[in-house]
């Protein structure tokens, strides 16, 4: 009995030594070993897939070309995350498909184009906008005005997780968004680079993109501004982080900084640009 108890207490301290070093590594922005992005504030850390990370970019960059506040991204987020936790879904309840779970039956659009994450958000915010004082209601009671769902609070406990998504994917902070990717993207090579550059243009709008290549690894050299205007910077960086399984994007660099696909975090280099722009290395066609 006294050996059982002496083993007992013995594991019960590895495992409190193992939650602490885990809390610690991500505190610390060490990467995991599986395919996992996360977004940071100040007080929160958020987990997701490639996928899901993926999702969440489009949704905030819907409100960037309607120029809405960063609240309307959180609050679609926050609704995304409760009606389909950030996942392209198929199927749901009754007809219900997609993001945020819209019913073609419902007028919201046809099966296909609920699909579409652009063309989902894009609906959502639609609705929201139409609101009157969505801006200053409770994050659930503005989703709930959009959704009309049976479960009308369960959208307010993603708030913090929402807030957090939005504002590091607006570039509010330098580094909020990474990913650790160790299964091969989904698609490599030119037509990889055509279709993010088209993404780019579609989701964040006209920027100044110039291509190039280092032997068989594609560049893009994105204009940014610079001048003071590094918030657009680190949202397009961090865009492309969030992009970077789908279209098999290596390595961002932007003011100082490059996060890598292997690392998985960012860190300082001296062969990273400025502020003026952000510099996308892609995966070589194999």
């Amino acid at each position: 009995m006294r050996k059982a108890a002496v083993i007992a207490v013995v594991l019960a301290a590895l495992a409190a030594v193992t939650v602490i070093s885990v809390s610690r590594l991500t505190k610390l922005h060490v990467p995991f070993l599986s395919d996992t992005c996360r977004s940071y504030a100040a007080d929160n850390v958020v987990r997701l897939a490639p996928d899901q990370l993926t999702h969440a970019a489009t949704i905030v960059a819907a409100a960037v070309r309607r120029d809405l506040p960063e609240r309307a991204a959180a609050i679609a987020l926050a609704t995304a995350l409760q009606e389909s936790k950030l996942r392209n879904l198929t199927t749901g309840d009754r007809d219900s498909v997609g993001l945020f779970q819209q019913r073609p039956s419902q007028g919201w659009g046809t099966p296909e184009q609920l699909q579409d994450p652009r063309y989902a958000a894009g609906e959502f915010y639609e609705h929201l906008v139409k609101v009157p004082g969505w801006q200053k209601m409770r994050l659930t009671d503005a989703a709930q005005a959009v959704q009309r769902s049976a479960h009308p609070e369960l959208y307010q406990k993603w708030e913090g997780d929402a807030s957090t998504l939005a504002a590091a994917l607006l570039g509010d902070e330098a580094g909020a968004v990474t990913c650790q990717l160790r299964r091969p993207p989904d698609r490599v090579g030119p037509q990889a680079t055509t279709a993010l550059v088209a993404e780019l243009a579609a989701d964040l709008g006209k920027l100044t993109v110039n291509p190039s290549v280092d032997g068989d690894v594609p560049i893009l050299t994105v204009a940014v501004g610079g001048g003071g205007k590094s918030r657009l910077g680190w949202q397009s960086a961090h865009w492309f982080v969030a992009k970077a399984h789908e279209y098999g994007v290596r390595r961002v660099a932007f003011a100082g900084d490059v996060w890598t696909a292997d690392s998985g975090k960012w860190q300082r280099d001296t062969s990273a640009p400025g502020e003026a722009y952000v510099e996308v290395r892609m995966a070589a066609a194999s």
